[in-house]
């Protein structure tokens, strides 16, 4: 059975996601932004196994700690799309600018994703909706068979992802929420970079930025 875990991490306090299975304990690490001693911790103290590390974007908080953490685990960064490619190679200066004194290097990851790819560990397949807007090359995680789905910085519980840091768009966010996310159905919960998650249904009734939509 498919299960997720989250580890806040950083004084962002970014969703860092442990995607499991119940039955093998064997999994993936989404989005670990940073407290990597915390995130390898959590995983020995639960008994995971992790195959890879998957990104949605490349965002400081969400990427900051992946390469220390691939380091450890030795398991290949997945994602998140190319275009994403200037903020990663970039992340020592993310660091700088908001003035975070945690170890980060820049990384390229071993996989590029694209719109309409899968990704999976053990039997839990994953589709990929490549959802720019909050950044360039932002991707989410959608598994159909239990109606789940890792939505990062794109869409909040009450809430859409900013739109004022590099390659960032609101009407391009609004539209890869419009396209690739409300399709998705609004029986399908959700797991975001930070907060509380939510149904999409209940986002497409009562979010105030997706009126019209």
């Amino acid at each position: 059975m498919l299960q997720a875990g989250i580890i806040p991490v950083t004084h962002f306090q970014q969703n860092c996601t442990v995607l499991f299975d119940t039955e093998t304990m064997r999994g993936v690490v989404v989005d670990p932004g940073g407290d990597v001693e915390v995130i390898l911790q959590t995983l020995k103290d639960n008994g995971i196994t992790i195959e890879a590390i998957w990104l949605t974007h490349g965002h400081i908080d969400h990427a900051g700690g992946a390469k220390e953490l691939k380091q450890h685990l030795e398991v290949d960064i997945i994602g998140p799309h190319i275009d994403d490619k200037p903020l990663l190679e970039n992340l020592e200066t993310q660091a700088e600018k908001y003035g975070l004194a945690m170890k980060v290097d820049n990384l390229l990851p071993d996989r590029w994703l694209a719109d309409g790819e899968t990704v999976s560990f053990g039997a839990h397949v994953f589709e990929v909706y490549h959802c720019p807007g909050h950044a360039p090359g932002h991707v989410i995680y959608f598994n159909r068979a239990q109606n789940f789905a890792h939505v990062g910085d794109v869409l909040f519980h009450g809430s859409i992802g900013r739109t004022d840091l590099y390659g960032g768009n609101h009407e391009q966010l609004l539209d890869s929420i419009r396209t690739k996310v409300l399709p998705l159905g609004d029986d399908v919960g959700f797991i975001c970079g930070h907060g509380p998650g939510g149904r999409i249904g209940d986002e497409r009734r009562s979010n105030p930025y997706l009126r019209g939509l």
